[in-house]
């Protein structure tokens, strides 16, 4: 029992301090404004992958942090908006899907016929639909600053919410599994962020439990990438792909080393983890439509 205990404190220790060397580390680069930017993308082949790697990882063992980390950071460095959002979407999309399956051979969750882990697959995927549409209506009527406050006020309401009500134990309900992808699928479509965050804390105030919770979202949102994804070719035509190779690398690579964690890591800590997760991208979204 006292191996057992010290093995997980050692869990505990280290990777509390990778979410500490990461947050950080994105906080900077991303508060710098572009300092020494206009890279290109030949040049920095390796950070590019180290970059991806690195956001991808904390992506599928946390459920968040992919895009809302990596597309600020990639414009920063000068690259086009029309050149990063759909390579972004691209390396989602194919990470996105590969986590969800690992994570289901891992045991993380099972996707297998008639589980309760397919139907919310299923009913976050088509409400991502719905609220995709909804929010197209209403995104040319609402000022861009209030809907990043109203986003990054969620989340970080989200994230506080999971670390005091950590020890509440929460029976699934499906009415707030419809409602959460709606609303998260709302959110990306009228900003393009706040979905990883809100689907993954969401689904652990509904019920569902953490390393499902995580499994989910991976999948989930890959396919909600890949409609994104089809959307913007057809409607901005084919981008340069140059940029494609290093993120789809560096994402792809992460992914087993990203499950594998989360099937070791214990439920409690990684519910924390989500948690502080969860508030600091809320947190960082409002610093960045405040500043």
């Amino acid at each position: 029992m006292s191996g057992e205990l010290a093995r997980e404190r050692k869990l505990k220790l280290f990777w509390n301090l990778g979410l500490i060397v990461v947050g950080v580390g994105l906080l900077v680069l991303i508060l710098l404004k572009g300092r020494g930017a206009n890279f290109a993308a030949g040049q920095h082949f390796v950070f590019l992958v180290t970059l991806a790697f690195v956001a991808e990882y904390v992506d599928s063992s946390l459920g968040m942090g992919y895009g809302t980390t990596l597309t600020p950071i990639l414009l920063i460095m000068g690259f086009a908006p029309l050149q990063v959002v759909p390579l972004v979407l691209l390396s989602e999309f194919l990470s996105g899907v590969t986590a969800g399956l690992l994570h289901h051979r891992c045991g993380n969750v099972d996707f297998g016929r008639g589980t309760e882990a397919r139907k919310v697959v299923w009913i976050l995927a088509s409400c991502s639909v719905v609220g995709t549409l909804v929010a197209v209506l209403l995104a040319v009527s609402l000022p861009k600053t209030v809907v990043k406050l109203y986003i990054s006020g969620m989340i970080l309401a989200m994230g506080l919410f999971i670390l005091l009500g950590r020890f509440i134990a929460h029976k699934l309900s499906w009415r707030r599994i419809i409602a959460l992808g709606t609303i998260a699928a709302f959110n990306k479509g009228i900003s393009g962020g706040g979905y990883g965050p809100l689907v993954t804390g969401g689904q652990i105030l509904a019920g569902v439990s953490e390393k499902k919770a995580v499994g989910i979202t991976s999948l989930v949102e890959g396919l909600v990438c890949i409609v994104g994804l089809i959307t913007y070719l057809l409607l901005h035509g084919m981008p340069e792909w140059g940029l494609g190779v290093p993120l789809v690398l560096g994402a792809m690579l992460s992914v087993p080393m990203a499950t594998w964690t989360v099937r070791v890591l214990p439920e409690r800590l990684l519910r924390r983890s989500i948690g502080y997760a969860t508030g600091f991208l809320g947190l960082l979204t409002l610093v960045k439509t405040l500043t």
